[in-house]
Order: structure tokens, then C-alpha cells, then sequence
């Protein structure tokens, strides 16, 4: 479990708050909206109501106590920059901040953040890729501009073949993390494994590799 603290209760912070408490982490929020906080109050437990520019108040809350302190304000960099650079100067660990444009993540960087995240910018990333690339795509998550994690269909022609006898690392150039059947995920699978019907890839690679695989 973590200790962790959510400036401002918007779409982005709410929905990232409520999916802390579900994985078991510790979770207090800052909202400075009194009749959102009541709102939110019956899921998200601890929230504390007052304004996260002033530096009195984010000192009473011990930031340097959290693991992990995120700033959810996406309607005003200006505040989200100040709160960064305060989160910073009292000691915060580690501060996660959200962006809009690239020069706003350049700044926050600049200014104490340690990861900023582009919260509509990679949604609409992801359904771009599951979408537009190929019908044998499902999902994707991004590790670096050339790298990512894919979802995708058993390609042609692998089902009742094993791993191994694809040869899937030498001729694709990708590496299988996991196989999904009927919702459940099994990692690692084993070179001997034999794909079945019905089956989905996690597989890690190249980008271009891998959707060249996909689009077979």
C-alpha cells in the first residue's frame, strides 16, 4: 500500500483517486470546491477542502509523508505550475503533474515535476492505434516513441503451433508477455506453449514490427 496525494478532484483526479483506493492504496485529496468534495465524499473518503497555492496550507499536509503526489488540475497551468514548484520545495517525493500542451509539460519538468502525463493526448493516442492500425489490434500502451506493449489477435495461421516452432523472437522480432483467453491472462507463457482458438497476444517490440505482425 502507498501513501499518496491528489490535487484537484476534476475527470483526470477523481477517476485516478477512486482507482488508487481500489487497488488498496492510501489516498487523501485537495479539492478547493467545497460542493465537488461533498460530492465525491462517499468514495473518496479523505478530502481535505482548501486552496493548494498557498503554502501554509500545503505544508499542514505533510507532503514529504506521501510516496507519490499528483497534480490534477488541467484547467490552469498556472496553478498546476505552482503547486508543482511547491510540492518541490516542501519535500514532496515524488510529483506526477498533467498537461494540455507540450510546452506546459517542458515547464512542469523544468520546475520540479518528476512525470507528466498527457491524459486526453494519450486516451486518444491509444484509440487511435486501436482503431486506426490494424483490425487485429485491441490495445497498446507506449514505452518509448519505436517501443511498445500491443494486444493483439493470434495471427493467421498460429493456431496448434507452439512458440517455439514459430520461431516468434527470430522471424517477428517481437517478445510474447502474456495470452489472454476468455478474459483471463496467462503470462510468461512457456516456448513449448501451443496457441489456441480464440486466443489474444501481449507482445512487446518494435512498433513497426509489431503491426506489421498484427496486419497479417
Amino acid at each position: 500500500m502507498r501513501s499518496i496525494l491528489i490535487i484537484g478532484l476534476g475527470r483526470f483526479g477523481r477517476h485516478m483517486a477512486m482507482k488508487l483506493i481500489d487497488e488498496g492504496n492510501e489516498v487523501m485529496a485537495v479539492e478547493d470546491n467545497e460542493e465537488r468534495a461533498d460530492e465525491l465524499a462517499p468514495v473518496i473518503r479523505n478530502i481535505q477542502i482548501g486552496d493548494a497555492t498557498n503554502e501554509d496550507f500545503l505544508r499542514s499536509l505533510g507532503v514529504r509523508n506521501f510516496d507519490l503526489c499528483v497534480v490534477g488540475i488541467g484547467d490552469s497551468f498556472q496553478t498546476a505550475l505552482e503547486i508543482t514548484v511547491l510540492l518541490k520545495d516542501l519535500g514532496a517525493q515524488y510529483v506526477v503533474a498533467r498537461a494540455t500542451r507540450d510546452i506546459y509539460k517542458k515547464l512542469l519538468l523544468r520546475n520540479g515535476a518528476d512525470h507528466v502525463v498527457y491524459a486526453e493526448r494519450e486516451v486518444a493516442e491509444r484509440l487511435a492505434v486501436r482503431y486506426g492500425t490494424s483490425r487485429g489490434v485491441f490495445d497498446y500502451i507506449e514505452l518509448t516513441p519505436e517501443y511498445g506493449i500491443y494486444e493483439i489477435a493470434l495471427p493467421e495461421g498460429w493456431e496448434g503451433c507452439s512458440i517455439l516452432s514459430l520461431q516468434v523472437r527470430t522471424k517477428h522480432h517481437v517478445s510474447i508477455l502474456a495470452v489472454k483467453r476468455q478474459g483471463n491472462l496467462f503470462p510468461m507463457p512457456h516456448p513449448d506453449y501451443v496457441f489456441g482458438e480464440a486466443e489474444t497476444l501481449m507482445v512487446m517490440g518494435n512498433q513497426r514490427d509489431i503491426r506489421k505482425l498484427a496486419g497479417k
